[in-house]
């Protein structure tokens, strides 16, 4: 990348970041083209992408979105890395990368901000095992409505006990 390029490139990278919903650093050190190509694929099919980025140039952009200092920290932004952004459900991406990591057993989770908080590994790993969002939406939903089914179920076998007591009584008469 040429020099004259960089600031344009900041520039868009942190008004991606902004808008993103969640954004994860990885250490992509030992993937082959391949298997970031077959990352990529699984990422596009729910909303995530893949970039590879120089860490000076992630800092910069960082800096000018007011992201907490933890992720631009010097620990965080050595060796390759390899920044997953999405503006969709994160914890879906989170997901992808957490059984591709487990597949290839090569690439490391460095951090991540998923929907505005800071993120370390070992909670970027807890967040992965969740199901995603429109799961939980689904088994909360689900759990709302149990207690109207339950009621319902007893209704009806009032009303079924009902109807074989009349049956009951009319066979009886006839």
């Amino acid at each position: 990348m040429k020099k004259s390029e960089k600031p344009y490139f900041v520039e868009n990278l942190a008004e991606e970041l902004k808008s993103a919903t969640g954004y994860i650093l990885v250490d992509y050190s030992g993937l082959t083209v391949k298997m970031q190509q077959d990352l990529k694929k699984r990422l596009r099919e729910v909303g995530g992408e893949m970039t590879i980025v120089k860490n000076s140039l992630f800092k910069l952009s960082a800096k000018n979105t007011k992201a907490p200092s933890d992720i631009t920290s010097d620990t965080v932004l050595s060796g390759p890395t390899a920044l997953i952004m999405t503006e969709k459900d994160p914890i879906s991406v989170l997901q992808i990368l957490s059984k591709f990591a487990k597949e290839t057993e090569i690439m490391q989770f460095k951090v991540g901000i998923i929907e505005g908080e800071f993120r370390d590994k070992d909670s970027l790993v807890k967040l992965a095992s969740l199901p995603g969002k429109a799961i939980l939406q689904m088994q909360l939903l689900g759990a709302i409505q149990a207690p109207s089914y339950s009621l319902i179920g007893v209704l009806q076998g009032n009303l079924q006990k009902l109807i074989y007591v009349i049956t009951e009584y009319k066979s009886k008469r006839v």
